[in-house]
């Protein structure tokens, strides 16, 4: 792809997403979601391998489908109360309507089959863009409806998607699918507590694409996408296996790590609000990803490739610097101590 292509690209994903962040008329930020759809298209296809073309019609029939639930949601609601502005969602049909159409347009369960499928058929650097910047519009407008959206609807959706993130990661072995089951559970996360307490929803997003683009770049830089693959990258850069390490716990939760952070407050926020089942089941269902992560760590710095290998490796690698991961990665890893000052500037 030529570089005047791929800044034609990269500039239109940038605007979709800015159109939906700055809009207040429904037909802005539903054109902004469009330019943001089609302007991934291009890098999904590049390939031109039959999954990643499989994986892009997928892609752009899901989210087709999701931006016509949206654009008829907010037609609905002017129909019937006059108002264009986002905010003035008073219909509950058309308020549980965009909540159906933003959950399939982010992956969040039941209307998630299509994330794992299409994550697998793309290359790591389109899969990045996927799981992160791909979030930022739909979580934009949710943060601004959150008033107005049924909050049962909300915890349902978010307890089902941490069983479904939890459950669907166990028996994988591919490593696309793995995160994007990974991610389900973390929009289960900040789903269920949008409606209590959205800077938390906030908070959780931010670290949530701080810890996934971690582990994108690190799986890029060992040039990894099986956990049988992954196994090498010790011999390759020892210290990054142990930031990977480090990076895979922090997605799982483990104190003492950045992870833990949102989902002790949600946890402790769904307590008091009296939701004492959903918070059960979710911190149990954060076991069950802990599990999965628990099996990509263990593969990643506590095992040794064997001998007869059918695959090209390298032993001690320089790998040049990368300022990026250097960034998520460090905070990725330590940013738990310092929540009382987060949690000051986020109130």
């Amino acid at each position: 792809m030529s570089p005047l292509v791929l800044t034609i690209i990269i500039s239109s994903l940038g605007l979709g997403t800015i159109l939906t962040f700055i809009g207040s008329h429904w037909l802005l930020v539903w054109m902004g979601l469009e330019i943001n759809t089609l302007a991934i298209l291009p890098l999904m296809i590049r390939q031109h391998h039959p999954r990643a073309v499989e994986a892009s019609t997928k892609y752009f029939i899901t989210q087709a489908t999701a931006s016509a639930l949206l654009l008829f949601a907010s037609v609905t609601n002017a129909w019937t109360s006059g108002e264009w502005n986002l905010v003035e969602m008073v219909n509950p049909g058309s308020a549980t309507l965009a909540t159906i159409a933003l959950a399939l347009k982010i992956g969040l369960a039941p209307l998630h089959f299509w994330l794992p499928e299409v994550l697998q058929g793309l290359d790591l650097t389109t899969g990045l863009i996927l799981s992160t910047w791909q979030k930022l519009a739909p979580f934009a407008i949710l943060l601004q409806l959150y008033p107005s959206l049924n909050p049962n609807l909300l915890i349902f959706l978010g307890v089902l998607s941490t069983m479904v993130g939890g459950w669907g990661g166990l028996n994988q072995t591919q490593l696309r699918k793995i995160l994007a089951y990974s991610s389900i559970a973390h929009l289960g996360w900040m789903i269920s507590i949008l409606h209590y307490s959205h800077n938390l929803t906030q908070l959780n997003l931010i670290l949530y694409i701080i810890m996934t683009s971690t582990t994108f770049l690190l799986f890029k830089t060992f040039n990894s996408t099986k956990i049988n693959s992954i196994s090498s990258s010790s011999s390759k850069s020892p210290l990054l296996s142990i930031i990977a390490l480090l990076t895979l716990l922090s997605l799982g939760g483990l104190p003492p790590l950045s992870g833990f952070m949102p989902k002790w407050l949600i946890l402790q926020e769904l307590t008091k609000q009296n939701l004492i089942i959903p918070a059960i089941i979710m911190a149990m269902m954060a076991l069950l990803s802990l599990f999965f992560y628990l099996r990509l760590c263990y593969a990643t710095a506590l095992t040794m490739t064997p001998a007869p290998i059918n695959m090209l490796t390298s032993w001690r690698t320089n790998l040049p610097p990368n300022l990026a991961l250097t960034a998520t990665a460090s905070l990725s890893i330590f940013l738990l101590p310092i929540t009382p000052a987060i949690l000051m500037l986020t109130s």
